[in-house]
């Protein structure tokens, strides 16, 4: 085990965890509420450091993050554990290992060997995904160091449930985060997650503020996100709060986990999401797990400037200094100039 970051003691071996929103008080010989951040005579220790459950080298686009390097690869990695506890969780075998079986597994590899295989797979970012990377936040932070050195970007895949103090220790070597706002309601955020949204909001608006490109993702879920006035309020939201420049994916949610019983997000509920983020002022909205409404066009002229075809890019009309071939207006991301 590795001892934690962001954490503090008490004299009776009491721990507070400072890397997310939970801010758990340990007591010695228990865990956090994430189940991988173990008390031990009063140190706070990580049980997952270097521990992988998953490394795969995926296209950017599956993040999804379309706004950072299009067309290029990432090296994904992830631990398992969550902090957080949606009924519908797309990865729940292995961000909810730890809760559903007691099981804390993974195959050992070093933050210098993940730097290497991305490297040596041809990726130009490490993205860490898949699940909660706000809970292996210390082999996240080690490897991003060493990934920045070498010229890699990195990107988090995140909940948006760190604190203030985690994203200020990380901010210098990410790059980029696409959050999932999971619902603009805090009831339901509760009710389906064991979170607040509060925090969330302003995670994203720090990592503004910390020069960390953020791109949102909504999974619309019937009976639980998709009245449309929540969906106006969270486009409004990211309009106001984070700018129009700010891409947002809303992924269709097909029956997973412990929410089974609603079926798959209606077509027309996505069109009417897609057209209540576009109304709003948003430039680009896409949609996801659906197949239609991926490219991305021009917000002035309405050129067309990436294709996709799923998570792969076709075309990329953008030009070598990142603007639009036909009205050079600047293409907001990172690294957007075609390759």
């Amino acid at each position: 085990m590795t001892e934690a970051m962001l954490y503090s003691r008490s004299d009776d071996k009491t721990v507070s965890c400072d890397l997310c929103a939970h801010r758990c008080s340990i007591p010695e010989g228990k865990t956090g509420l994430c189940m991988v951040r173990l008390n031990q005579d009063g140190v706070l220790y990580s049980q997952v450091y270097g521990k992988l459950i998953a490394s795969n080298t995926d296209p950017i686009e599956k993040k999804p993050l379309f706004h950072i390097k299009p067309g290029s690869t990432a090296y994904s990695v992830a631990t398992v554990g969550c902090n957080f506890r949606c009924r519908w969780c797309q990865n729940w075998e292995i961000s909810q290992m730890p809760l559903e079986n007691g099981t804390i597994a993974g195959r050992e590899q070093s933050p210098e060997e993940t730097v290497r295989k991305a490297i040596e797979a041809g990726c130009a970012s490490i993205a860490y995904t898949y699940t909660e990377p706000t809970i292996y936040f210390e082999y996240a932070y080690d490897t991003a160091k060493i990934a920045h050195e070498k010229g890699l970007l990195n990107v988090f895949v995140t909940n948006g449930y760190m604190t203030r103090e985690a994203l200020e220790m990380i901010a210098p070597y990410l790059d980029a985060a696409n959050v999932d706002l999971k619902a603009f309601r805090d009831e339901a955020y509760r009710n389906g997650t064991g979170a607040r949204r509060a925090p969330v909001l302003d995670s994203m608006k720090s990592m503004k503020e910390l020069d960390i490109w953020v791109e949102v993702t909504t999974l619309i879920v019937p009976g639980f996100n998709d009245d449309m006035d929540e969906i106006h309020d969270a486009a409004r939201f990211i309009v106001e709060e984070l700018g129009p420049e700010t891409p947002w994916h809303l992924s269709r949610y097909h029956p997973s986990y412990r929410y089974l019983e609603k079926e798959a997000t209606p077509i027309y509920t996505m069109e009417n999401a897609l057209k209540i983020g576009k109304e709003a002022g948003l430039r680009y909205v896409y949609l996801g797990n659906i197949g239609v409404e991926s490219d991305t066009y021009c917000h002035i002229c309405s050129s067309e400037l990436i294709r996709r075809q799923g998570f792969w890019v076709s075309q990329n009309s953008i030009t070598s200094v990142g603007t639009c071939p036909n009205c050079d207006t600047p293409v907001a991301g990172v690294a957007m100039e075609s390759r």
